[in-house]
């Protein structure tokens, strides 16, 4: 059994972006340029967004936070947003989610322009995607693909069961493994779908994102299967200094064993969503999609 290491992984193609990025400053062209609006005092996304200056720090990026208290409006987001589409010194920008629950996280999402959306959600993205075009990939489901291809885990003809239907994690994920290169035969599972241990089971690759904290267990799990976790929740403990620690979907003790490889929760999947956000921002600069 092999423990996937995406810190390990991060640090690589972090290093590789870098040594890019110093390469176009030393030709004269400016850094690339990644926006975060915050909206709102979340303490999680607070975190996040602090996390992804951090690694913009690290390879180079300009970076800017635009913070915005909870009760700004809909129609004062979306002004933000029109003007981050019409900076021409801003390559790539976000608005970290959860966003406030009076503000339509859809309109939000559409009002982005393509060109700029780098977490890849925007429709004429995902659409892209579907299509096998070039296009902004979601980061979560492009950093889950990085892992694979750094540990040269055979995905061709083996059979994915994704659990969890997300527009941002399961969906694409199940789409991009179903492409050509990749070859997967994929299930998406959910919260609805009968015999779902039996499917899990049967699986050569579990990609769980279901959001329920140590959802799969054991004996859920053939033998030899790769098992990816990208879930991640918040339990008190009164073993931690913080007082809470972290769980993924997987009840990592039970399925390790019976695993040929599986993501730790923390350290697996997390740190590749932060440097996928990075090669969306460097292609924006680059021009590469659009």
């Amino acid at each position: 059994m092999t423990i996937i290491d995406g810190k390990e992984v991060a640090a690589a193609l972090r290093k590789e972006i870098s040594v890019e990025v110093a390469s176009m400053v030393a030709d004269g062209k400016p850094a690339p340029h990644l926006v975060a609006i915050l909206v709102g005092d979340d303490g999680a996304s607070q975190t996040y967004v602090g996390h992804k200056e951090k690694c913009c720090n690290e390879v180079g990026f300009d970076s800017t936070i635009i913070r915005l208290p909870e009760s700004t409006t809909e129609e004062e987001l979306l002004a933000e947003i029109i003007k981050l589409n019409e900076d021409d010194t801003v390559d790539g920008f976000i608005v970290q989610l959860p966003i406030p629950k009076h503000i339509s996280e859809q309109k939000v999402i559409e009002a982005i322009d393509p060109k700029k959306d780098v977490d890849g959600f925007h429709p004429v993205n995902s659409g892209r995607m579907i299509s096998s075009l070039p296009s902004y990939l979601p980061a979560t489901p492009d950093g889950i693909l990085s892992l694979l291809k750094y540990y040269k885990i055979e995905t061709s003809g083996k059979h994915c069961v994704v659990l969890g239907r997300s527009n941002i994690v399961g969906r694409p994920m199940a789409n991009l493994l179903s492409q050509k290169g990749w070859d997967c035969t994929v299930t998406i599972c959910h919260s609805r779908t009968k015999n779902l241990k039996e499917m899990v089971s049967s699986a050569d690759i579990v990609v769980a994102a279901i959001g329920i904290s140590e959802f799969v267990t054991g004996d859920m799990i053939k033998p030899g299967a790769v098992v990816i976790d990208v879930g991640i929740t918040r339990v008190k403990s009164d073993k931690t200094k913080s007082g809470w620690k972290l769980l993924g979907d997987v009840k990592f003790d039970e399925v390790a064993p019976k695993c040929s490889f599986i993501t730790p929760v923390p350290g697996g999947v997390g740190p590749m969503t932060i440097i996928s956000l990075m090669k969306n921002t460097l292609k924006a600069a680059k021009k590469e999609i659009y």
